[in-house]
């Protein structure tokens, strides 16, 4: 894998609006980047005005980013057997979606919900709820449901659980969804990338087909394999080691995957993301 072409980058906070990510991102040297398009621990809602649009995708194109992806609202709950709930969540990850095609980013990523009753009643809701969002929010940003750790009644820490719900999400929409890989929830969900980096890949490959993966989250693990437990940990400092990244960095099946870390920021964002990325970086052979 060539260092001058992977898309590689980092979480890049919004703080002072979101023209104001794309010059912190040429400040680590991303080539990828994620950002929340509004605070992702509330409710309340906004529209992207055709003037922030403007000034975002010009900082864009003073950097070298090629690869955008925004997080959804952690508070969004599509699988939830809650009437109120869902809706309000249908709702949010709806204009979501508006805001990031206004925005002409790439990716979505987005957490399955939590089922809360029975795993199969929530994973037919999360996709019902899915199709209902991606025809409302026409547009060309992929939906890329993420890999969790599988804690409590979260869904989507499985492949096939992915694949369930992927396959009930309505045909018109489907080319729409695609996967998101986090390192750390895969790990702690019970995939051995350390011992058994192939096998779990091939194994992705099988149930939902390599093609599906745009995007990986590289994130270390404060936790071991099969925990349930999501707590990210520095590049090489946690219980994944330097092995998996190592693969994922050479690996040329993800040569053209997005890759973005969400790795502690200490008390320098700026220094801690870009020494993270150099890492990564010198990883490549």
């Amino acid at each position: 894998m060539n260092s001058d072409t992977v898309l590689l980058g980092a979480h890049i906070s919004t703080a002072g609006g979101v023209p104001a990510a794309p010059g912190r991102a040429l400040a680590v040297g991303a080539t990828a980047m994620q950002i929340f398009t509004k605070m992702a621990n509330q409710w309340r809602e906004r529209e992207c005005e055709a003037e922030e649009c403007t000034a975002f995708r010009e900082g864009i194109a003073g950097t070298l980013v090629r690869a955008i992806s925004a997080h959804d609202s952690y508070l969004i709950n599509l699988a939830s057997p809650k009437d109120d709930l869902r809706a309000r969540s249908l709702e949010s990850f709806t204009k979501e979606l508006r805001r990031c095609d206004a925005l002409g980013l790439d990716f979505l990523v987005s957490h399955p919900g939590n089922y809360m009753d029975e795993r199969e009643a929530g994973i037919a809701r999360n996709a019902d709820s899915i199709s209902a969002g991606l025809a409302a929010a026409p547009g060309k940003t992929l939906l890329l449901l993420e890999t969790t750790a599988g804690s409590g009644t979260a869904l989507g820490a499985t492949f096939e659980e992915l694949r369930d719900i992927i396959d009930r999400i309505a045909p018109e929409v489907r080319h729409r969804v695609g996967i998101c890989m986090d390192t750390c929830h895969v790990y702690a969900a019970g995939y051995d990338i350390v011992g058994d980096y192939e096998g779990v890949m091939r194994h992705l490959d099988d149930v939902l087909g390599i093609g599906r993966l745009h995007m990986m989250h590289l994130n270390d693990s404060k936790h071991g394999l099969g925990t349930h437990k999501d707590r990210h940990a520095l590049i090489a400092e946690g219980e994944l080691g330097e092995v998996p990244f190592r693969r994922v960095m050479n690996d040329p099946r993800l040569a053209s995957v997005a890759k973005v870390i969400e790795t502690p920021k200490g008390n320098d964002a700026e220094t801690t993301d870009r020494t993270m990325l150099e890492r990564l970086r010198g990883y490549i052979e």
